[in-house]
């Protein structure tokens, strides 16, 4: 086990494909997130997102080639905004938290799926040295550190992030309004934060400290496997 593991560590690639892998995994964990957004709306009475076609797992919808950019070098990106209307919510300061909640709760969920099948098909080259298998125990790599950091940032209680529309929930209206009068300034801070690395320390420390329990918890298969060989 230690030996897979150490050699599993090593599992690196540079140029032309890591570039395009990251690209790839960066598409398609902004994509998962954006459509749960839509989806959760719908689910809890807004059909905004649907009649913008937001409910689809097509990358174009949703992309935005900035957020993309930062995504693929910093690991914390963005994407178009989901419509939603609070005003067709039954409970729209509930709901609305849920509806924006739901984002970073997928990234997670597809950051340990990824997880999952990243140590299958890195033990599958391990036993194999089949490139198919090497190129996607990469893209799965990927996946999983981008998501994560998704995930973590998207839960950063700054407008127009996830985190400050979960605070609609636990604030009063009041505190609310307050926090959104500030919501077209939002971008600009978290842009000053992130280039002059304040966001560097405890952004690294709890998308480490996520990865940390997802692994922990996502190599029983590989575990599995190499207790039956």
């Amino acid at each position: 086990m230690d030996k897979f593991v150490s050699w599993l560590h090593q599992l690196r690639f540079d140029g032309v494909w890591q570039t395009a892998v990251l690209v790839a995994a960066s598409v398609l964990c902004i994509t998962v997130h954006e459509t749960c957004h839509g989806l959760a709306a719908y689910r809890l009475g807004d059909q905004t997102a649907k009649r913008a076609g937001r409910l689809s797992l097509n990358p174009l919808r949703h992309i935005d080639i900035g957020g993309l950019l930062m995504m693929a070098l910093f690991g914390f990106g963005w994407a178009k905004p989901v419509p939603v209307d609070m005003r067709n919510f039954r409970h729209p300061k509930r709901d609305m938290a849920l509806t924006a909640a739901a984002g970073p709760v997928s990234n997670v969920l597809l950051a340990y799926l990824a997880e999952l099948l990243y140590g299958l098909c890195a033990y599958w080259y391990y036993r194999t040295g089949q490139t198919a298998a090497y190129v996607l125990a990469l893209f799965l790599y990927d996946v999983e550190i981008i998501s994560a950091g998704l995930a973590v940032f998207n839960l950063i209680p700054i407008p127009p992030l996830d985190g400050s529309k979960v605070l609609l929930a636990v604030l009063s209206d009041r505190a609310y309004s307050w926090l959104m009068r500030y919501e077209r300034y939002g971008m600009l801070l978290l842009m000053v934060l992130l280039f002059t690395n304040v966001l560097d320390t405890p952004l690294g420390f709890l998308r480490g400290g996520l990865l940390d329990a997802l692994q922990a918890i996502g190599d029983w298969p590989v575990r599995l496997l190499l207790a039956l060989h």
